[in-house]
């Protein structure tokens, strides 16, 4: 049988791709969604529930610790069984969950049981930038990658502005606005594994484990729906073959070998700071907004436009992502991430919060696009989804941490300190990635 790895890279792209990229993509709105969700609870309830600073923190981290948890588990469950299987276990369990929190009566319930809901999100965008980037041809990896973020994240700025609203009225039908942000989440996702469950297991992760005949039979039918036969696809030049020998189990120790032990020791140590320049704006700014004065309603409301940056960003990355290398774009987009974040943090006039918050999520989501596709291409099929995700739950990890040690630097010392030490480590991530990062642009996921 042809490599399915170069007779998917070498199909002409089509329908079958974009309606692929579509279906996926929009479960990465879920991750960010639970972000967002975190800082507005915490900004919510202070208030009604009486909660201390550290209440607030842990609603703020709960989601993100059951997410470190899923995010170990899943993804190398993921390398174990099957792409398609865990894309469902995922989203169905974080469905269940986020359902239950809106029925939570104290802020002990609502954080333990947003710890179960973030255990299904886990391995969400490390299953999403991996599943895509095993079916899409190179020629368009880092473009249609770009897409899936944006299909995304255009939810993002329309769920905030609905949480403002739900919130300011306090009640809907009877029940309390913030929780029919949870009970949406919970029937978003829902919908989204439904249409799930046509999807195709990864050929490239079928062949990894031996299992060819099933991996011919995929790409076979995707050849078919793309309108190309097999003997009509160019034939391969002079690339590596993908692993041929069936993986009984997935093989960690790789990653602390040559090649891989410098890559792995790049992106763990990019995951833990990228984490503040990205996620600490994204669950914070609500909570930074209340410190500098703001009522919760204004606060909402500045964050919900500032969040119009981030489907901006994302879709300003497609025509970029596959023209420049990776590694330059991430390291341009965290430098203005450091640079909007001070301008923000120092802001006291509500245009120049806005407008600096926007630009900020703009780079974000550029330098978020540009890692998710960079994560996939340096590290091999048999161990990518686990690879990625043990490094992604570092992220989880520093974000449970971030809130507590933010809102204790936010009230001790202001919001200025805050935005302040989230530009040193921005800084230091961007010496990080180009004194140990890879070239990727335009090569093969075999190749590199």
């Amino acid at each position: 049988m042809t490599n399915p790895a170069g007779r998917l890279d070498r199909l002409p792209v089509g329908p079958w791709h974009r309606r692929l990229t579509a279906i996926v993509g929009v479960g990465a709105f879920f991750d960010l969604y639970e972000v967002f969700l975190g800082g507005v609870l915490a900004a919510v309830l202070a208030e009604s529930w009486h909660l201390s600073g550290t209440e607030k923190s842990w609603l703020i981290a709960s989601g993100f610790l059951g997410m470190f948890v899923g995010a170990n588990v899943l993804s190398v469950l993921a390398d174990r069984f099957g792409r398609r299987k865990m894309f469902l276990v995922n989203l169905g369990l974080y469905s269940l969950f986020s359902l239950t929190c809106a029925f939570a009566q104290d802020a002990t319930q609502l954080s333990a049981l947003r710890f179960l809901a973030g255990l299904g999100l886990g391995a969400e965008l490390v299953l999403v930038d991996t599943y895509l980037a095993e079916f899409l041809p190179r020629k368009v990896r880092g473009r249609y990658i770009a897409w899936a973020y944006t299909l995304g994240f255009v939810g993002v700025p329309v769920a905030a502005l609905l949480g403002a609203r739900l919130v300011a009225k306090h009640e809907l039908f009877g029940i309390d606005g913030w929780r029919w942000l949870l009970v949406a989440g919970a029937l978003g996702a829902a919908f989204i594994q439904v249409l799930r469950t046509r999807l195709p297991e990864s050929p490239r992760w079928l062949a990894a484990r031996g299992r060819h005949a099933e991996a011919d039979a995929v790409v076979r039918d995707i050849e078919e729906r793309a309108g190309a036969r097999p003997d009509s696809v160019p034939a391969p030049r002079s690339e590596p073959a993908a692993p041929t020998a069936p993986a009984r189990k997935v093989p960690l120790g790789r990653m602390f070998k040559a090649p891989y032990a410098r890559r792995t020791v790049m992106w763990w140590i990019f995951q833990v700071l990228q984490t503040v320049g990205y996620y600490g704006f994204g669950s914070l700014a609500p909570v930074v907004l209340q410190a500098k004065g703001h009522t919760v309603t204004e606060s909402l409301s500045y964050a919900a436009l500032s969040y119009l940056g981030y489907p901006v960003g994302s879709a300003l990355s497609v025509p970029l992502i596959d023209r420049i290398e990776r590694r330059t774009l991430i390291i341009a987009s965290a430098l203005g991430i450091a640079a909007f974040g001070l301008v923000f943090g120092f802001a006291d006039a509500s245009w120049l919060i806005v407008g600096s918050g926007f630009l900020l999520t703009v780079c974000s989501n550029v330098f978020s696009n540009a890692f998710h596709v960079y994560q996939t291409e340096i590290f091999p099929t048999d161990l990518r989804s686990s690879a990625i995700g043990i490094a992604y739950s570092l992220s989880r990890l520093t974000s449970v941490v971030l809130p507590f040690v933010a809102i204790d630097v936010l009230d001790d010392l202001g919001p200025d300190a805050v935005f302040v030490g989230s530009g040193v480590l921005m800084l230091v991530l961007c010496l990080n990635v180009r004194i140990l990062g890879p070239r990727t642009t335009g090569r093969s996921l075999e190749s590199i």
